[in-house]
């Protein structure tokens, strides 16, 4: 009991200061950007699909092809773009929700903690959830081009140990598991729903950002996956 409400403890910390995981570590351009949020433009080409660590970002084409398989279309990128002005002005309050449940399940909020101490690191939460803030703005302004697909592989690379803490240059636990990678889509979006409804939209306009939300994170949670199967087997 005395863990978990350190762990609690912890994670409040960093809320009142700032997976999830997956937006868990940046890394600067050579121009001294940050790789995350809007600035992500500036980590690789816009030519053709970028190459990291043996794999291959998506290209537009195949991810038009992804976006077919969920039913996404012209109205979901409306619908993404009708709610930044929602959650914009609500975007912390939903991360205390996101960020309260990952600092209630030990088995998640372990991936931000000393692999040999098993101690949250506090500072660590504190500089994702600035991260996670960009990730909700980007996703809704549904700017989905080779840029920000080439992003995606290198945010699923830092869910994996092949890149996992390298450039925050913490000392954490060096894997997250494919399987908290797809499951987390569901928590993410189930309580979105509610923060959708602030705007004074009509149940249908509610509903249909709702809709766009679900798959969006969908597909993002699938481009985060590639670093986990072999390539050719995405």
């Amino acid at each position: 009991m005395h863990h978990r409400n350190q762990i609690l403890n912890l994670t409040a910390a960093a809320l009142a200061g700032s997976l999830l995981a997956g937006c868990a570590t940046t890394e600067s351009t050579s121009s001294g950007h940050s790789s995350w949020g809007s600035s992500y433009r500036a980590v690789q080409g816009t030519e053709q699909p970028a190459r990291n660590a043996g794999f291959r970002a998506a290209s537009e084409a195949e991810f038009e092809l992804l976006k077919k398989s969920v039913l996404f279309t012209d109205d979901d990128v409306r619908y993404l773009r009708l709610s930044r002005a929602v959650l914009e002005p609500n975007v912390d309050e939903l991360l205390d929700v996101w960020y309260g449940f990952v600092g209630s399940n030990e088995h998640l909020v372990y991936y931000f903690s000393h692999p040999t101490t098993k101690q949250p690191d506090g500072e660590y939460l504190d500089r994702v959830r600035g991260r996670f803030r960009e990730w909700v703005l980007t996703t809704a302004d549904a700017d989905f081009d080779q840029d920000w697909l080439n992003h995606q592989l290198e945010i699923g690379l830092r869910h994996h140990r092949l890149k996992k803490n390298r450039t925050d240059g913490v000392e954490a636990v060096d894997h997250i598991p494919m399987r908290y990678v797809i499951a987390l889509h569901y928590p993410i979006t189930t309580t979105l729903k509610p923060f959708l409804a602030r705007g004074g939209h009509s149940d249908k306009d509610v509903q249909g950002m709702y809709e766009a939300w679900r798959k969006a994170v969908l597909m993002t949670a699938i481009l985060w996956s590639q670093p986990y199967v072999e390539p050719g087997d995405f």
